[in-house]
């Protein structure tokens, strides 16, 4: 080459520079035009691998469905739900959803019946409760229910703990609820005797008589339902049963519905509980024990009422609970189902799995 420079002219060695320097940016840009192709061709195989793997597992997830669906998988077999449920929030109307779709998902149901409805157990008692839900294996899959105040199990030396689910209701009506109940009954069993049945006196009559039956220390159930088993959560007016009842709804409970929406909270469990509750949504709008338990001659009470027993620190709690409660349920609804011309859906699947290795 430095011969050729020597020997050619000036003209042409800058043409030949030239022609040079143009061959080297021809063959530069060809090689970038492969390198691009070939990272294309790469990320295509790749999306395409990716796809295999991804069609091979919704394939394998459809099998399981299937299989899941018509024989239950072992670990689907030793679920327990307990539903520690609070006096007048529709409870019974939920419970009866429950037994009568057990025979056909193919769970038990128990009702814990406790002594004059203590909602507290003995140290024994817990010991023994706790035996049976996390050994009774005969009676699992199990749905337990009763009005019994939240037991924390790990305290047990358990390792699996169930499920806990509840309903609570705006205070206020829970307890005029309560109130007529004890002296009218429901349509539930009409020919059964309440405990004040004949007191007439209206609940608004209660309030403006200073009554014990209406007090605001009446109010005081949902927290410490939820607080649990300890002495402080029964203690009226603590605020430290106040927010240990909101510290186990947030991370011992898996849902927490509210009355007033109760469809919404069947609809839910039954999206995220199919083996219990398949069926749910359908049988709860449609079903005649739906709307199961009604208090008979119930009243709204007065403006005023309302007024007097909002002016109570008790009533400011167990608002300020049930509000945070409704928060967050209406947090997970959000986030679980949408509504189209007036009616809620399910969410499906809104999570996959991509660039799973290693490949198989």
């Amino acid at each position: 080459m430095g011969l050729l420079r020597v020997m050619m002219p000036p003209k042409l060695q800058l043409l030949a520079l030239l022609a040079f320097a143009v061959a080297m940016f021809f063959l530069e840009n060809q090689i970038q035009k492969l390198e691009e192709s070939r990272g294309k061709l790469e990320r295509a195989i790749a999306r395409h691998e990716v796809r295999e793997i991804e069609q091979r597992h919704t394939q394998d997830s459809l099998r399981e469905r299937d299989w899941s669906a018509s024989s239950p998988s072992d670990n689907e077999d030793d679920l327990v739900i307990i539903y520690n449920r609070v006096p007048k929030t529709a409870s019974t109307s939920f419970t009866n959803i429950a037994y009568d779709l057990c025979g056909k998902n193919h769970y038990h149901v128990l009702h814990i019946n406790t002594t004059k409805n203590n909602p507290v157990m003995s140290i024994q008692d817990q010991v023994r409760f706790v035996k049976n839900v996390t050994e009774w294996k005969e009676m699992k899959p199990a749905f337990y229910h009763g009005h019994v105040s939240f037991l924390e199990f790990t305290r047990f030396g358990v390792k699996r703990k169930p499920i806990y689910i509840n309903v609570i209701r705006d205070p206020i009506e829970r307890l005029v609820s309560y109130y007529y109940f004890l002296r009218f009954g429901d349509d539930y069993r009409p020919g059964l005797r309440r405990r004040k049945q004949g007191d007439k006196k209206t609940f608004d009559e209660c309030v403006s008589a200073v009554g014990s039956d209406c007090a605001p220390e009446k109010l005081w159930l949902q927290i410490p339902f939820f607080c649990g088993h300890y002495s402080e959560c029964w203690n009226v007016g603590s605020q430290w049963a106040l927010e240990q009842a909101k510290y186990n709804l947030v991370n011992e409970y898996m849902l927490v519905g509210v009355t007033e929406e109760l469809e919404d909270f069947v609809m839910m469990l039954e999206a995220a509980l199919p083996r219990f509750f398949r069926g749910a949504t359908e049988l709860y709008k449609t079903g005649k024990k739906s709307h199961l338990r009604k208090t008979s001659e119930k009243k709204p009470p007065t403006k005023e009422s309302i007024a007097k027993l909002q002016q109570s620190s008790i009533w400011k709690m167990e608002n300020d609970f049930y509000e945070f409660a409704l928060e967050q349920f209406q947090f997970v609804r959000a986030h679980a189902v949408r509504e189209k011309d007036g009616e809620l859906y399910v969410l499906a699947q809104n999570f996959f799995y991509e660039k799973i290795y290693p490949k198989n």
